[in-house]
């Protein structure tokens, strides 16, 4: 078995030190270590998105990244997109668009569209639709998630 190894990273803006194993994810860290719950494990491939965090600003799939890749970092869950009373206004945008339904894909999609709206703030459909990609729903055919993402885009505007 190996060492475990030191890691000092941010997390949703607070410094954060432990010593993990070098084999475990950073989506465990962040769902165990952490108790962030809201990052979700699905395919453990990097293939469904739901794992999607935000790494330096970047979306990545924690699911694929150990947590010691994470060190010196700052990492943004989808608990660190949640302003501290309420939703942020994309959150917003999702409820009040029907961009959800059983929830397990959506921290992922969110953490997604964070970073590509921060990158590209007036997107067509057309451009939504491929920003996600990369991200599996089961639940609403994409329709709903589209149009809370382009409900945001004309809120921001």
């Amino acid at each position: 078995m190996n060492e475990p190894l030191g890691i000092s990273l941010r997390v949703n803006g607070d410094a954060v030190t432990r010593s993990v194993e070098p084999r475990l994810t950073l989506a465990d860290f962040l769902r165990h270590e952490l108790s962030l719950t809201g990052t979700h494990i699905g395919c453990e491939h990097g293939v469904c998105g739901a794992c999607t965090v935000l790494l330096d600003g970047r979306s990545v799939r924690s699911c694929l990244m150990l947590a010691v890749q994470a060190d010196g970092c700052a990492v943004t869950t989808v608990e660190g997109l949640t302003p501290a009373e309420g939703l942020s206004p994309l959150q917003q945008a999702f409820a009040d668009n029907h961009g959800l339904q059983c929830g397990y894909c959506t921290p992922g999609i969110l953490c997604t569209l964070s970073e590509y709206l921060d990158i590209n703030p007036n997107p067509s459909e057309g451009e939504i639709r491929e920003a996600l990609s990369g991200n599996l729903c089961r639940c609403t055919g994409y329709q709903g998630i589209v149009d809370a993402a382009l409900a945001y885009v004309r809120s921001a505007q």
